[in-house]
């Protein structure tokens, strides 16, 4: 038995190697949250979150203050024998939020960073990865299906025709199956785009549609129907998510199945999505979600009702994520796209001493470390950290 002594977090700025673009948002760099747990016989786990204002209203800041202001020993201090207490400790965790969260989906990232932080110690104090807390979580059992490695798609984001050639081109020479493109950001000709990135990618390649809440619920339709000729595969997030409701009756008129994404944070919002019939596949992300424990809960949701799911991340995120991003897909069966390990490929500098960037074609093999099976590098933590908070628990 052993018990959660301390939780330390970190914001970390961390730069990428090239502007990342969509119709949401524009960055250069990712403002990340880290959590270390320290347990009290010295073991240390490591988590991390993707705060996103723009997806669940969190701030790097927000999610400091609300770590502050919830009594952690009350809700965390109980010892741990074995993943299900480790389970119910998760499950206990409930962040101070002085907002209103009617979706329950203002704490997700912070939830999230936590969450994989003790899921990694007591993973590294039992000897195992953190995949195997899949066969001890009851909402989630029927998914468990492990693998011996994942294969993840790639993106292209809306950039000059000439940096969407050479993507194209690098991702069909590298063997990628899979490939979605960022579409609905203001200005862009996507149907002349899709052309392009269609002849130069090859006919082989699957490929999807990312929105970004770009277009109204009037005109989707319309700005799809020219998109189809390049055989898309399915259209994420399309609408706002204050017109996700239109989505019910749109489906039908679109040919083409709809992923919800900025729509698909909580449980609440699955609910709603399953008794509206809104989408046909749920994006499902670790920080965006809420954490590891209810990014499978969805997915058990997803699949009873006959819905689909991809595992997506978020633009800068580091190997800590890329991790648990790794154990979730090796874990999990039924899985439509695979998102993340994108680390070399996207950040100037790594985070962990582990290099968690997938290889050719996109596959990456299951880890089988205890924990995460990742370490922190000290020095380029002190170097790109912002802010840092110690809360006691003993």
């Amino acid at each position: 038995m052993s018990r959660i002594a301390e939780l330390t977090a970190w914001t970390v700025r961390l730069p990428l190697r090239r502007e990342i673009k969509h119709a949401s948002a524009a960055r250069r760099d990712s403002e990340n949250l880290l959590v270390r747990c320290r347990l009290a016989d010295g073991t240390e786990g490591w988590g991390e979150g993707v705060p996103r204002s723009y997806v669940t209203g969190e701030t790097p800041k927000g999610a400091l203050e609300q770590l502050a202001a919830t009594p952690l020993a009350e809700q965390l201090g109980r010892p741990c024998g074995g993943w299900p207490d480790v389970i119910e400790r998760c499950a206990g965790f409930h962040p101070r939020c002085n907002e209103p969260d009617p979706r329950g989906h203002r704490s997700n990232a912070l939830r999230c960073a936590v969450e994989l932080a003790i899921l990694d110690a007591f993973g590294r104090r039992f000897g195992e990865p953190v995949r195997e807390v899949v066969r001890h979580y009851e909402p989630a059992r029927e998914l468990y299906a492990p693998q011996p490695g994942g294969r993840y798609s790639t993106t292209i984001t809306a950039e000059a025709p000439r940096r969407e050639r050479t993507a194209a081109v690098k991702m069909r020479l590298y063997g990628f199956r899979q490939c979605k493109v960022k579409v609905g950001v203001a200005g862009a000709d996507d149907a002349a785009r899709l052309r392009r990135i269609r002849f130069w990618i090859g006919a082989r390649m699957d490929l999807r549609l990312d929105a970004n809440e770009a277009w109204d619920a009037g005109e989707v339709a319309d700005r799809l129907q020219p998109l189809l000729r390049y055989r898309v595969s399915c259209i994420e997030q399309p609408v706002a998510h204050e017109q996700v409701e239109t989505l019910a009756a749109l489906r039908p008129k679109l040919t083409v199945p709809v992923m919800l994404d900025e729509s698909l944070t909580s449980l609440a919002d699955a609910e709603a999505a399953v008794r509206q019939g809104t989408c046909d596949l749920f994006n499902l992300r670790l920080s965006k979600c809420g954490g590891f424990l209810n990014c499978l809960r969805l997915a058990a949701v997803a699949r009873a009702a006959g819905l689909g799911y991809q595992l997506g991340c978020h633009p800068g995120e580091s190997g800590v994520l890329s991790a648990a991003g790794r154990h979730w897909a090796t874990a999990v069966g039924g899985i439509r796209y695979l998102e993340g390990s994108y680390d070399r490929h996207l950040l100037q500098e790594l985070l962990t001493r582990e290099d968690l960037t997938f290889g050719y074609g996109g596959r990456a093999p299951a880890l089988h470390s205890p924990g995460l099976g990742v370490t922190i590098r000290p020095d380029v933590l002190d170097r790109l950290q912002t802010r840092r908070v110690t809360f006691r628990l003993e």
